[in-house]
């Protein structure tokens, strides 16, 4: 078979895979393919594996190199070696693994200065100075993911309760929920039961994005979702030693900042706290961003966070 590379970029959504040439452009004929999304209380060698594996027999390539950026990478040092050992078989002889907000930076930023905030399902922030690189949250939806569609979800669901006990205003959010929950008193049990009640309670993030221009609580939850995220940018700046004279980029990626209110609130209070802070749109996208890792200059900051195992 002829050999190839492998592009992943796996978040808790959804897993998108390419098959690219070996220096990591995008091999004509071949279309992204989309998997389930990572289940981050499991194993994660053994579900890229079989992304791996699918990959391979849908395209009939062997995968010399494989290159992901990864939601929940918690694994450490040990995954690298744990995936080229799962992969036995497949052709593959390197591996090359970041988190997913280090592929999402080097899709929209590539090398330059500044922070990328990704806020879908979950939210994180990587901050990349001269030579320091922080990550800000992306703890998950029990300890952190503050700003995240989640976040938002989870926010539009105590408010609607709020309301139903009376300890808080009145929501267009509890026509939303209605129409999911017939019974509210039952609601939270019904919810607790739902095996995917993470990706469904972050659902919830487009209903509180459409009515913030009418709902005054949804309008609430979309101002401190800015506030959350903006603190983000700002705290991961000055970790890395940016300060306010000088001129970083940033760069918003995923669904809560294709909502109006979270996005322009957020561009609001980053001019507040960083005024020379330059907004930019994405090159290229996470899955391009995974696909750069082989070749990633070994000097570079970024370069450090990859995590890299050859047969």
């Amino acid at each position: 078979m002829p050999e190839a590379a492998l592009a992943i970029d796996g978040g808790q959504t959804g897993i998108r895979a390419q098959v690219r040439t070996m220096d990591g452009t995008e091999r004509a004929g071949l279309p992204i393919q989309e998997f389930r999304g990572i289940l981050t209380d499991r194993p994660l060698a053994p579900q890229i594996a079989d992304v791996v594996g699918r990959a391979r027999a849908a395209t009939g390539l062997d995968f010399a190199t494989v290159s992901a950026g990864l939601s929940g990478l918690t694994d450490g040092e040990a995954l690298a070696p744990a995936l080229l050992a799962a992969t036995t078989g497949f052709g593959v002889s390197t591996v090359h693994l970041v988190h997913d907000s280090v592929s999402s930076y080097l899709g929209a930023l590539g090398n330059a200065r500044g922070a990328v905030i990704a806020a879908g399902t979950g939210a994180v922030t990587l901050a990349v100075g001269a030579t320091e690189v922080v990550r800000i949250d992306g703890w998950g939806y029990i300890m952190g993911d503050a700003g995240s569609g989640y976040w938002l979800g989870r926010e539009a669901f105590v408010a609607v309760m709020r309301a139903f006990d009376g300890r808080g205003p009145a929501t267009a959010l509890t026509e939303v929920m209605l129409a999911d929950f017939p019974d509210l008193a039952q609601a939270y049990v019904d919810l607790q039961r739902d095996p995917d009640r993470i990706r469904r309670t972050a659902s919830y993030a487009a209903h509180v994005a459409r009515l913030a221009d009418t709902d005054e609580v949804a309008r609430g939850i979309c101002d401190a979702a800015a506030a959350e995220l903006a603190l983000a940018v700002a705290t991961g700046l000055r970790r890395v030693g940016e300060d306010q004279s000088d001129s970083p980029a940033a760069c918003f990626l995923g669904g809560v900042l294709r909502g109006e209110r979270v996005r322009s609130q957020l561009t609001a209070r980053l001019a507040a706290l960083w005024p020379h802070l330059e907004v930019r749109e994405p090159l290229a996208t996470s899955l391009d961003g995974a696909a750069l890792l082989p070749g990633l200059d070994p000097d570079s900051a970024l370069a450090h966070q990859v995590l890299t195992a050859r047969r």
